[in-house]
């Protein structure tokens, strides 16, 4: 069941959930060096290599479907649980960090500002000097930091939304690849309907999700709210990311089967 066809697009999976996560801490950046404007644009590098682990990942995860397809393959269905499992821990890793990656995005968008292009400021940040001072910023999370999370009340609604939405994506390539596994008569049909579950997030997270966040970060901007609560929000999003991914187990095989059904309406 697990072998090196499967591990590739686990370490794809987690760097693509990591990647995605860890724009929060270059937003975080931004704002605690009220450079918010450049923060985002940074938010291309990990954006980068967000897509391209996406593109290497997807024809490794087609040919596990082609595999099954063919009778080669008795336990697809848990080899895409792995596979979101590895969703699940590049989230973790990306909490983890989540401290060290903040400081680091500040002294980043400062380095950005001064170099004025991307290209120079990664020439200035490969310098052997600035990798020894990388280290001074390594901060592990504590739980000093953990019990701030709760303090004042967490963003229920945001969570809330964010947790479905990070379901819906976790789940949206691989609910798709599957129903082509289940029904292969409508095989193409299915693996090209992720829109359908994947459409749904995007708009939970255009109308609902970013324009709340931007909202909340120019009021930071404006003094109207501490820093504090800004570094609580983004840590709560984290967590709902979190459970974003594991509730995504739970919708792997309905979300198949739904897609499988309409494809079968067409």
């Amino acid at each position: 069941m697990f072998s090196l066809s499967l591990a590739i697009p686990m370490l794809f999976t987690m760097l693509i959930h990591a990647a995605d996560s860890l724009s929060y801490a270059l937003r975080l950046g931004g704002l605690r060096t009220r450079r918010i404007a450049l923060a985002l644009s940074l938010s291309g590098i990990l954006l980068l290599v967000s897509r391209t682990s996406n593109m290497a990942q997807g024809p490794m995860v087609g040919n596990l479907v082609d595999t099954a397809t063919n009778g080669g393959n008795p336990h697809f269905a848990a080899q895409l649980h792995w596979l979101m499992g590895a969703a699940t821990v590049g989230t973790a890793v990306a909490i983890l960090s989540f401290p060290t990656m903040v400081k680091l995005a500040s002294r980043m968008v400062v380095h950005f500002e001064a170099a004025g292009s991307i290209p120079s400021m990664i020439r200035g940040l490969l310098k052997r000097s600035k990798f020894k001072n990388a280290m001074y910023y390594i901060t592990p999370p504590s739980w000093k930091m953990a019990k701030l999370l709760v303090h004042n009340g967490m963003p229920r609604r945001l969570m809330t939304l964010n947790i479905a939405v990070t379901a819906i994506y976790t789940t949206g390539v691989l609910s798709s690849l599957y129903a082509a596994y289940l029904y292969p008569g409508q095989a193409v049909a299915a693996s090209q309907s992720t829109g359908l579950i994947n459409g749904i997030a995007t708009i939970l997270l255009t109308i609902l999700i970013d324009p709340r966040i931007s909202l909340l970060s120019d009021k930071s901007l404006r003094g109207e709210i501490r820093l504090n609560r800004m570094n609580q929000i983004y840590g709560c999003m984290l967590v709902s990311r979190l459970f974003g991914t594991l509730l995504a187990q739970l919708l792997l095989i309905p979300f198949a089967y739904w897609i499988g059904w309409i494809v079968s309406m067409m």
